[in-house]
């Protein structure tokens, strides 16, 4: 079988991406034979499209609900057939797999299409291509196409397959506001040596970028009655941070995990400013204080927690129990009784647990709850699961009923970068109750618009649909700063905005209505796991009817892909929490 033509066009408008991946594949063999389609794509995307076509007779994925699609297809699970064709591969990647019988001498065209809003972190935007032809391909072509209407303030692409003549096969155009990056290689480039037909094609393209801005209260777009503003200031203060580290030592916890942890805590160390305060607690079924209250980070005290960090072991049996629930608190009534804290200071607790609660108390809803009695609002907390055993589901939900965030630490050879890199996320809070005001009566479907904190480096997203009768789009942002209350103010002209837009090739449709739609989705879904059932119920009611609306695979949706002789398959989208 002979991919004889692979081609990823790549169009980012306004961080919006949309992707479409072409597969051209042959059959030179003289029996019939499985052809196969393996893309592995960010896990933040979405599906909005696939078709197979063979012979010319087009076989399209159709996206359903997701129970219905299920209902649909048990009578093939019954009969064997594996209903999997999406599955999560590491910590930025899900795969799509799909493979169909062709004849001799037939030709089978596989295309996948999937978007995603780029989002800013460190200073900028990503994007991510994964490259794993396995064999030679004749025609072998990513495109990306990249539109900023606030210009584009650097570009770089990065690969971890490029050799110096792959370097020749690629192409960077770029002016004030576009950019265009080719990597087509010829057959010749793509050799390992000249005599094995092997692929030197496998890895990671990716290509980051970031853009200009100058409006203190940030930019905005508008298409066909769609708006998206975008706020990252610059050249903020940070606040100082009051910060606790609650770590898992149980005996789970032994060896790479405890290893790893050691090396992240000890540069997280270092990172830390003069202004912070901090502490750490350590549990397994007993909960340990380093300190009996927050210190300053001072050369000092950072050097007297970084000798505590080497000493750092796990203990207790594989089993050993973990006492999240009193750990946890343990940290807020650190926090409470703190004295000396700076006036206007962040707080955050970060906690890295590999397991779930078995000790003290072990309903985790019963936690969920004393843990967000006990915050009230007033610090944010931030919850890493390391591994697979973990309950994702958990951690997640209290991370978000807390104005945090979770994220699954990867159990390989990078897990201490990986928590590192999470730190350095969190590590400068700029601005603290964010609020994004627009005119109530001319804006629909408003997109979230109130924000607990905002990191340097990261980026503000608000999104909705203007009143036709709307000439102006007045903005009014309110936030506190280290040093002050800040009110900023702006005005979209509605038609001008509109201009920027007009004849641009690298526009697909209404990019900024689907920005919406997959922005709204995204936040509805991580609104209801931190909900009561019945509003669960109305939210996911709400992101299932976007998502058939737009044609998403979401979790809530599922692409079912019928194949020749009517065998059909589904593709579910799957998530961290399994």
């Amino acid at each position: 079988l002979e991919i004889y033509s692979l081609h990823v066009d790549c169009k980012v408008t306004s961080r919006f991406a949309h992707t479409v991946i072409t597969s051209r594949i042959v059959n030179r063999a003289n029996e019939s034979r499985e052809a196969t389609f393996e893309v592995e794509l960010p896990k933040t995307a979405f599906i909005t499209n696939f078709s197979m076509s063979i012979d010319g007779e087009v076989y399209p994925g159709i996206i359903k609900e997701k129970t219905a699609a299920q209902n649909e297809y048990d009578t093939a699970v019954s009969q064997g057939q594996s209903a999997g064709l999406v599955k999560i591969t590491d910590r930025k990647l899900e795969q799509f797999h799909v493979s169909v019988s062709i004849a001799a001498a037939s030709k089978v065209i596989f295309e996948l299409t999937y978007e995603e809003l780029l989002k800013r972190q460190l200073g900028k935007y990503e994007l991510f291509i994964k490259v794993r032809p396995k064999q030679l391909v004749k025609h072998f072509q990513i495109d990306v196409h990249i539109f900023e209407p606030q210009g584009i303030n650097f570009l770089e692409t990065d690969s971890t397959f490029m050799t110096n003549e792959l370097t020749e096969a690629l192409t960077k155009v770029q002016n004030e506001t576009k950019a265009h990056i080719l990597f087509k290689p010829t057959l010749d480039q793509q050799k390992k040596n000249s005599e094995l037909d092997e692929t030197l094609l496998n890895g990671d393209f990716v290509v980051r970028y970031d853009v200009k801005r100058e409006a203190t209260a940030g930019d905005i777009q508008i298409v066909n009655g769609y708006f998206v503003h975008y706020f990252a200031p610059q050249e903020i203060p940070a606040f100082p941070k009051n910060i606790i580290f609650v770590i898992d030592r149980s005996g789970s916890m032994t060896g790479r995990k405890i290893e790893q942890t050691r090396d992240a805590l000890s540069k997280i160390l270092q990172d830390l400013r003069p202004e912070d305060h901090f502490s750490f607690i350590t549990f397994n079924n007993k909960v340990v204080e380093w300190k009996s209250s927050l210190l300053p980070a001072t050369e000092e005290n950072v050097a007297s927690a970084a000798a505590l960090v080497q000493t750092l072991t796990a203990r207790g049996g594989t089993y050993a129990c973990t006492d999240i629930n009193g750990a946890l608190l343990a940290a807020v009534d650190a926090l409470e009784k703190a004295e000396g804290l700076p006036e206007r200071s962040v707080s955050m607790i970060i906690l890295l647990t590999d397991g779930q609660p078995t000790s003290g108390q072990r309903n985790v809803e019963v936690i969920q709850e004393s843990v967000q009695k006990a915050i009230n609002g007033k610090y944010a907390l931030f919850c890493l699961g390391f591994g697979f055993d973990v309950s994702y589901k958990f951690l997640e939900k209290m991370a978000l009923s807390n104005g945090g965030i979770a994220r699954r630490i990867y159990e390989n050879a990078d897990a201490a970068l990986q928590l590192q890199s999470f730190y350095q996320e969190v590590a400068t809070p700029i601005l603290m109750q964010i609020e994004m005001q627009y005119p109530e009566n001319s804006i629909e479907g408003l997109t979230k618009n109130n924000f607990k904190l905002f990191f340097e480096g990261s980026e503000i997203i608000v999104s909705g649909k203007i009143n036709n009768e709307l000439d102006l789009l007045p903005v009014e942002i309110k936030a506190q700063s280290h040093t002050s209350d800040l009110t900023l103010k702006e005005e979209a002209k509605v038609k001008e905005k509109e201009q920027v837009f007009q004849n641009q090739r690298y526009i697909f449709g209404n990019f900024i209505e689907r920005l919406w739609a997959y922005l709204t989705i995204q936040q509805l879904l991580e609104k209801a796991i931190s909900a009561q059932e019945e509003d669960q119920k109305a939210l996911e009611a709400q992101a299932l009817d976007l998502s058939l609306q737009y044609n998403f695979v979401t979790p809530l949706t599922s692409m079912v892909v019928t194949k020749p002789q009517q065998q059909e398959e589904l593709a579910n989208k799957p998530t961290e929490a399994g």
